[in-house]
């Protein structure tokens, strides 16, 4: 019986074999040896936030796009808020994700790439919110001569506050309310914000004091620390604030969007202390120079009034002196009248002595009124026989000159009994006596032809004696025409 050989073994291959799970731990420690840390620039676009916490978002160039997250114990660090359409510079390391075979960068903290996609996203806002009338000069309010309470909203470790806070006790002490935020990084912007509304809620009169002026300040930095107070959240809160703001970021130089909607701008936080009070030893002066001017001038005025009173006191006359003066003349007078009354009425009865020595006695006027009378007497019988001998004089003139008159009246009285005797003959009443009528229509007009009577139409039948009322029968009947030459009719 032959005997078979054994099968020989199968050749295996000279690759090494790996499972999934190794072959995306090799990639993941060899991405991750290979870069390790790394600092990417592109442009944020898919940024999403999902209820976790966490950001996916991806950076991308002209060339390509990488995947990349933010984990939430890594979002308040980050240093700006993640927006789609900014380009910034993400720091973080490449590492896999083996669930999806793909690879992501995990970020860490976010940086705009370079000053100029920040200032031209600065420029873009500050155009939107310059329409909007945010910017607007007349909006802007009087920051007050001496506040009571001062608000600051700045952080409250750092030189800015402590500067302030010196700064005032030096020039005016003052009651301030530090209402403390993060001045830089994320949530830096919510917090400033928040802040400004917060002081404007607080209500005057109650518990806490309500600040007369607000101060918002910031040390020096770089742009991107100064971005919080470019943000739109900051600078709608600082437009739309009641309490007067003064706005104090950065340095001389630096200019940000909440300058422009504050109400004053100072170039330093130290400058924004002074302005924000005066000087208490300069407002003593001032006082002082005030009251002193205030002092002269009441003198002054009262020395010029006593100068007039003492002008119009010289030129009022004694009145004790014109009191005796009115006294003594008053006696005088009185003595004097004493005694011309006597020879007042001496002197009157001296004239009316002469007078009537003068006068006629009026039995005498008397007398000579009845011999005139008697006169009269005499002579009016003969007046009388003249006058009337006058009047009959007169009257037998007009008799004797009325002869021509009557001739003439008797010649007109003719004529007129004439004249009569035609008119009564031409009258229409004499041909109604003698048996004809006249007929009238119901507004006692004269109807003269047939023809313009109706059936039925009222008319009047005037007769020498009176009026008959008739009613129209028929139709008007056309008179038959007359022969003419050759007809046998």
């Amino acid at each position: 019986m032959q005997e078979t050989a054994p099968p020989a073994p199968a050749e295996r291959p000279n690759i090494p074999e790996f499972s999934v799970g190794e072959i995306a731990g090799a990639i993941k420690r060899a991405l991750e040896d290979r870069f390790g840390r790394v600092r990417v620039r592109g442009e944020i676009t898919e940024c999403k936030r999902y209820p976790s916490g966490h950001i996916y978002l991806s950076l991308k160039d002209e060339n390509a796009k990488l995947a990349a997250v933010i984990w939430k114990s890594a979002v308040p660090r980050l240093g700006l808020d993640p927006e789609n359409g900014v380009e910034v510079i993400a720091t973080g390391k490449l590492t896999t994700y083996a669930d999806r075979s793909s690879y992501q960068l995990q970020i860490d903290r976010l940086e705009y790439a370079g000053a100029g996609a920040l200032l031209a996203r600065i420029e873009m806002l500050k155009q939107r919110l310059a329409a909007e009338g945010l910017f607007a000069v007349e909006r802007k309010r009087a920051i007050p001569r001496l506040p009571a309470v001062i608000g600051v909203v700045t952080s409250p470790r750092g030189a800015v506050i402590r500067d302030i806070l010196h700064r005032l006790a030096e020039r005016f002490p003052r009651h301030v309310l530090v209402w403390p935020v993060a001045v830089q990084g994320q949530g830096a912007a919510e917090q400033v914000a928040a802040a400004i509304a917060g002081f404007n809620a607080i209500a005057p009169g109650g518990p806490v004091p309500r600040p007369d002026v607000i101060i918002v300040a910031r040390g020096g930095g770089s742009l991107e620390d100064l971005m919080a107070f470019n943000e739109e959240a900051v600078v709608r809160a600082a437009a739309a604030s009641a309490i007067p703001l003064i706005s104090a970021v950065g340095h001389e130089t630096d200019t940000t969007l909440i300058d422009l909607a504050a109400d004053l701008r100072a170039p330093t936080p130290t400058a924004a202390a002074e302005l924000a009070v005066p000087v208490r030893l300069d407002m003593l002066r001032e006082i002082k120079g005030l009251d002193a001017r205030l002092t002269g001038g009441l003198a002054r005025a009262m020395n010029d009034r006593r100068l007039r009173l003492e002008r119009a006191a010289r030129a009022i006359p004694d009145l004790p002196s014109l009191l005796a003066t009115a006294r003594q003349r008053l006696d005088d007078r009185g003595f004097r009248l004493a005694a011309a009354l006597p020879g007042f009425v001496q002197r009157r009865r001296l004239a009316l002595s002469t007078l009537s020595g003068r006068l006629p006695h009026p039995r005498e006027g008397v007398a000579a009124r009845r011999n005139a009378l008697s006169l009269l007497a005499q002579r009016l019988p003969a007046a009388l026989a003249a006058l009337a001998q006058r009047r009959h004089t007169s009257l037998a003139r007009v008799r004797l000159s009325d002869q021509p008159l009557r001739a003439a009246l008797a010649q007109g009285r003719t004529r007129l009994d004439a004249l009569s005797a035609r008119l009564e003959g031409a009258s229409y009443a004499a041909v109604l006596s003698r048996g004809f009528a006249l007929v009238t229509d119901a507004d006692g007009t004269a109807v003269t032809a047939a023809s313009s009577v109706t059936p039925g139409a009222r008319l009047g039948l005037r007769f020498a004696d009176g009026t008959v009322r008739v009613a129209a029968e028929g139709a008007a009947r056309k008179p038959a025409p007359k022969p003419t030459q050759g007809s046998l009719l």
